[in-house]
């Protein structure tokens, strides 16, 4: 009654003011009079001009280029999903992303398309866009560089860094020698185009690499520090030269470009000198979230932009002020971290893709129309590999490491990425690179950044102990291995309490891994041990309560599903342990489209169509990334859904299945470890006439009186349910009870949700 009160008088107030602007518009009509108003007449129809009005703001500049970026945004994220699933770098599906939307494809197949979404008009449009995101992400690298890293291990480190520039640069002028005068534009001088291309062969994309080395598990390792610190040294050393030869390519010679080399030092020492205390003393007052307000935030960018703006004018490149200003930032890590959170997702999903695309929009394959224009970029791409590969593999056996060390340091040196197309766009723009040429470099940036992933698992593959790992596994073969995966620290003690039920009186003849997996945009390599111990920290905490030994491993993941897989099946474990995933479109049209969308885009659901695995989900009532790792997993999975903390001392078991009977395995364990009580259950009428099961839980009884009771009740009602502390079931049960939709379901307690190894066909719902 309330309600329908202030609704009235809600629509009576509304009446009023409705009523009071009708009486003033009709008043002001009277104002009128005497005064040639001019009233348009239109010829066409008002359908007709609401047409001609949304295709006007269509094509208007602001319009256009929304339409632009959600395209780049979709295209890319499409791109980097597909790629990260064949395990490359993201960076690749957005580079190849950028030349799909270029002429190079669309332009080929769709050029009115390609006209109408990228008319030749806009691009400044978006160029600008995309150049103030490579001023954000050149500012981030120069955050993730530790220069206290490469100060520490500078002397390991120098020779294979100026290893990896001075032999690819040299190979690179010794390039140019043979192409110049085929393939410069008119009027570049050799000392411009000879120095360009040296330096494009130099670059190593320390960002790319850095999240490598933390995909591979290598940052804790002594190899890892090294590679990274090398990196970072060959960016540092990289982007100095390019200043330079910035300078020299925009006056023509070096003795003329030496005013503003010298203008350029005087700026970097102004900036290490004098802006970098000031900005540290800045950082130590602001180091949390709470304290880093909006005054201080805008001090740091005004310090970056008006970085970028002073080389810019001095003549070498708005780039290299914003990686400097990056570099001189406080060293205290949390403050970097808590920064660069703030920037990264708007420069690395929203502007840097526009880069991407600008870039692809530049390249243009289709130049490259003959024998001999392919023979030469594959002399482009073999002179790059052989450089900085070869060159950093030589330099690294000659340091004293081994040749697995020496060949994998080669092969991260050698990754290229985005890095190498900033290089190739201010070459561009500066006209020392043609079309050709240009496109030439874009390809051999994504053929050396794509073949790294490769060279590494051959290299791996080449240097793998076999006999160490055939006495590993021996030594532990009696061992009952179980690895629990989790995403919150909450969720990881909570799987660690109910692996503790299974083995905590056998401890000797068991173990307990605790697996964390990140994805690898969310980190960086300077901040990977504390959010790698923050991650764990209540996990050991628990362990230590419980008295349980356990061995932590912690990676960062470019694709978690398939990782947890992986490592699962090679350590050779006997139980995994996850939690329950959920969608955030689950129950959504929204989820329903973009579910639909998933399977079509995932490789994964499209090999499962292909190969008939799909059918085996069925109408699944796990969630998609659930269903990617029951179906990839080569051992028992149990699946948990918390409901109640504790003990699990009264465990209720239903059997829905003759398959059901593996269950028993861990009714026994449940016993031995952890004294609980059993109430086995037969909902389904299936016990009173399976001998084989009934027997086996006998055999329990003899072995563990008192523990174990077969219910043959098969009414479960909330009441019943809710005396349990967990409900162990399998996959087909479970799915069997979704399908009933039994109202005592949300009273049930935790539920353990079981897959036997290799119980692929017991996933879908029955008929």
């Amino acid at each position: 009654m309330r309600n329908l009160k202030y609704s009235l008088l809600y629509f009576v107030i509304l009446l009023f003011f409705f009523a009071l602007i009708y009486w003033i518009l009709q008043s002001g009509k009277m104002l009128e009079t005497g005064i040639n108003v001019i009233v348009p007449q239109s010829p066409v129809s008002s359908l007709s001009q609401f047409i001609q009005s949304i295709s006007n703001n269509f094509s208007h500049p602001f319009g256009l280029l929304l339409v632009q970026i959600v395209t780049i945004i979709i295209v890319s994220r499409i791109f980097a999903l597909f790629f990260r699933r064949i395990h490359q770098p993201a960076v690749i599906g957005e580079i190849v992303a950028g030349i799909a939307l270029g002429p190079s494809l669309l332009g080929l197949f769709s050029p009115a398309l390609s006209s109408a979404l990228f008319p030749e008009n806009s691009l400044g449009n978006l160029n600008i866009l995309s150049q103030f995101g490579l001023i954000l992400f050149m500012f981030m690298v120069g955050m993730e560089l530790d220069i206290n890293l490469i100060k520490n291990k500078v002397k390991d480190a120098t020779v294979v860094s100026n290893a990896g520039i001075i032999i690819p640069f040299t190979l690179g002028i010794g390039l140019a020698y043979f192409i110049y005068e085929n393939f410069a534009p008119k009027g570049v001088p050799f000392i411009s185009f000879g120095l360009f291309l040296g330096m494009a062969m130099s670059i190593t994309a320390f960002p790319v690499l850095a999240r490598i080395v933390q995909e591979r598990g290598l940052h804790k390792t002594r190899l890892g520090t090294l590679v990274i610190t090398c990196a970072a040294a060959d960016d540092i050393s990289a982007w100095c030269m390019l200043a330079a030869i910035i300078a020299i390519a925009k006056v023509g010679s070096f003795l003329s470009s030496l005013y503003v080399i010298l203008l350029s030092i005087g700026y970097v020492l102004l900036m290490i000198k004098v802006v970098r205390p000031f900005l540290k003393r800045v950082g130590d007052l602001h180091a949390s979230r709470e304290t880093l307000s909006k005054q201080v935030v805008a001090i740091f960018f005004l310090t970056l932009l008006i970085s970028s703006y002073t080389t810019e004018i001095i003549g070498i490149h708005a780039l290299f002020g914003a990686f400097l200003a990056g570099t001189i930032m406080p060293e205290n890590l949390k403050f970097r971290n808590i920064f660069i959170q703030k920037i990264e997702d708007v420069s690395l999903v929203l502007l840097l893709p526009l880069f991407f695309v600008f870039t692809g929009l530049r390249t243009q394959i289709g130049l490259l129309n003959d024998i001999y224009l392919w023979k030469i970029t594959g002399l482009i791409i073999l002179v790059a590999i052989t450089g900085k590969f070869v060159g950093s593999t030589i330099a690294s056996k000659i340091t004293g490491q081994n040749w697995k060390d020496s060949l994998t340091i080669g092969a991260l040196m050698n990754t290229r990425g985005l890095m190498e197309l900033v290089v190739l766009n201010i070459g561009y723009e500066l006209g020392i690179l043609s079309p050709k040429v240009f496109s030439m470099m874009v390809i051999m940036a994504l053929v050396t950044t794509f073949m790294t992933g490769p060279a590494l698992d051959l290299i791996e593959r080449i240097f793998r102990p076999k006999t160490s790992i055939i006495q590993e596994r021996i030594s532990q073969l009696r061992k009952f291995k179980i690895i629990l995966s989790f995403g919150n620290p909450e969720m990881g003690s909570a799987l660690l309490r109910l692996a503790n039920n299974l083995v905590k009186k056998h401890q000797e003849n068991s173990s307990v891994t605790a697996l964390h997996l990140c994805p690898n945009n969310m980190l960086h390599h300077y901040n990977l041990d504390e959010y790698e111990d923050e991650s764990f920290a209540p996990v050991i905490q628990e362990s230590k309560l419980l008295d349980q030994k356990i061995t932590t491993m912690f990676k960062a993941s470019d694709n978690i599903d398939d990782d947890i897989v992986e490592i699962t099946n090679k350590g050779d474990f006997d139980l995994l342990l996850i939690g329950i995933g959920q969608s955030i479109f689950e129950g959504s049209l929204l989820g329903r489209i973009l579910g639909y969308t998933n399977r079509i885009v995932n490789p994964d659901r499209l090999i499962q169509k292909v190969s008939g695995k799909d059918k085996m989900f069925g109408n699944s009532s796990f969630d998609d990334r659930t269903q990617n790792i029951l179906s990839g997993s080569m051992v028992p999975i149990g699946i948990f859904i918390q409901k109640n903390t504790g003990n699990f001392d009264h465990v209720v078991v239903p059997f829905f299945s003759e398959k059901d009977i593996f269950l028993i395995e861990y009714i026994r364990r449940l016993i031995k470890n952890s004294e609980a009580q059993i109430t086995v259950t037969d909902p389904n009428n299936l016990l009173r006439n399976n001998t084989n099961i009934k027997e086996t839980i006998r055999a329990i009884e003899q072995e563990a009186p008192n523990y174990i009771t077969l219910n043959y009740h098969d009414v479960i009602d909330g009441e019943y349910i809710s005396q349990f502390q967990l409900m162990v079931i399998s996959t087909y049960g479970w799915n069997k009870l979704i399908d009933l939709q039994p109202k005592w379901l949300d009273k049930a307690p935790s539920i353990l949700i079981l897959q036997e190894k290799g119980g692929f066909g017991i996933l879908s719902r029955p008929e």
